[in-house]
């Protein structure tokens, strides 16, 4: 799998992809994650990227030109066309179902705005997927951007070291995860429940199943009315 990130800061989003499950992922061969500079494509003079909205109103809109040239030339480098993702406040609400759909693409790309968004020609000309990670605004889809590649990278055959850990996490099944526990026994008067500790590995699911359900019922109960 190849990942193309276009940013105006590769410089934040780098050391984030170099380390830990991302970093080994990709020193195992199986993703290849490479940040551009939407910069280095602009032709103007001084590097030119943006520019005040027609219309009036604050901050500076990101121009047509340097990101549509980004996305070609990076394209054309990595062999072909790839699926082009935008992060973007009114795009689709991030879910794992997502980031499982991503994660079986073999080329990514994904485009980090910045300021105060994109011309809306870029939508037009590139007909991108929109994709949102919250309800809320951040200074730029760098994070955006280090938040979907770590969700689709982990779900990527290998990228982790136990094939079941995915089986066990929140949102798989449409629950959240079970209370997890570890040594020592007893900490400040609170002990790990006892069902973990019979060998009844049956009793233990079933424990872990109710406990999941009671969990999300009382922090998210919206999950438990999705469909599926």
């Amino acid at each position: 799998m190849r990942i193309d990130v276009l940013t105006l800061f590769p410089e934040v989003c780098e050391p984030y992809f170099a380390a830990s499950i991302l970093g080994r992922a990709q020193t195992a061969g199986l993703v290849t994650i490479r940040c551009h500079n939407i910069r280095h494509y602009s032709t103007d003079s001084h590097r030119k990227v943006d520019d005040r909205p027609f219309g009036g109103g604050p901050g500076m809109v990101l121009m047509c030109q340097p990101v549509k040239d980004a996305v070609e030339a990076v394209e054309q480098e990595a062999g072909g066309p790839t699926t082009r993702v935008v992060l973007s406040p009114r795009g689709e609400r991030l879910t794992q179902s997502i980031a499982s759909e991503l994660a079986g693409c073999e080329r990514l790309m994904l485009i980090a705005g910045h300021y105060e968004g994109f011309d809306e020609r870029i939508f037009e000309l590139l007909k991108p997927r929109e994709i949102s990670v919250g309800d809320y605004v951040l200074s730029g889809g760098e994070a955006a951007a280090m938040v979907l590649v770590d969700a689709i990278v982990r779900l990527r055959p290998g990228a982790l070291g136990d094939p079941d850990a995915l089986a066990e996490e929140s949102f798989t099944g449409g629950l959240l995860e079970y209370p997890q526990y570890t040594r020592p026994r007893e900490y400040e008067g609170l002990v790990v429940p006892e069902v973990l500790f019979n060998g009844d590995h049956q009793k233990i699911e079933q424990w872990r199943r109710e406990q999941a359900r009671r969990i999300t019922q009382e922090r998210r109960p919206d999950l438990l009315d999705r469909p599926g």
